[in-house]
């Protein structure tokens, strides 16, 4: 009898234990809608810097904003946009440019470059598509850097002009984090 007791209270305890860890499983699963960016989930529980360094697309730009001493920036409350480089876009600036700003003593020029692709506040594809509409077809963004960037729709394509008259396309929108949004473009864009 007494081993029937305890066997009883093993498989109510194990029966116990496996409902804890699928209810647990399910609600994460429901709180964390991801997208995936250079190979990489991007978990909305993480903030910008834990999920861009998990971006096989997103090296140079993470260096970069380590160079700058930009990380503890970019993983503070927020909300940041950030328009986000990929290695590509930073292949296309001419040859040499990244090592050169990735010096030290270039730090300043980096953080500019690197600033204008903030926007203060959290600015989905719909808050963007808002401010188009409200501007009749244009939006005009200040970056944190101070400067100026300028959003319209290209057929189904976000735009980005630059201070210097750079165009850059929205390739992956919407990539929620706790502390923000970021939006994948595939051209560096540039400050005056």
């Amino acid at each position: 009898m007494k081993k029937v007791f305890l066997t009883a209270i093993v498989l109510v305890a194990i029966t116990f234990a496996s409902n804890i860890t699928v209810q647990a499983q399910s609600k994460m699963g429901m709180a964390e809608k991801t997208k995936m960016v250079g190979g990489a989930a991007m978990y909305p529980s993480k903030d910008i810097i834990d999920n861009a360094v998990n971006s096989k697309d997103h090296t140079t730009l993470v260096a970069a904003v380590k160079a700058a001493g930009l990380v503890e920036t970019l993983k503070g409350a927020g909300p940041f946009t950030v328009f986000a480089p990929t290695n590509e876009a930073f292949n296309k600036l001419p040859k040499g440019t990244v090592e050169t700003l990735l010096k030290s003593e270039n730090k300043a020029t980096l953080s500019k470059i690197l600033t204008y692709h903030v926007v203060a506040g959290k600015m989905d594809s719909k808050a963007i598509a808002a401010a188009i509409k409200k501007g009749n077809g244009k939006a005009e963004l200040t970056t944190v850097e101070g400067g100026k960037l300028w959003a319209w729709m290209k057929g189904n394509k976000l735009v980005l002009k630059d201070e210097k008259g750079g165009m850059s396309t929205v390739t992956i929108a919407d990539v929620h984090q706790k502390n923000g949004v970021i939006h994948v473009v595939d051209t560096v864009l540039m400050p005056k």
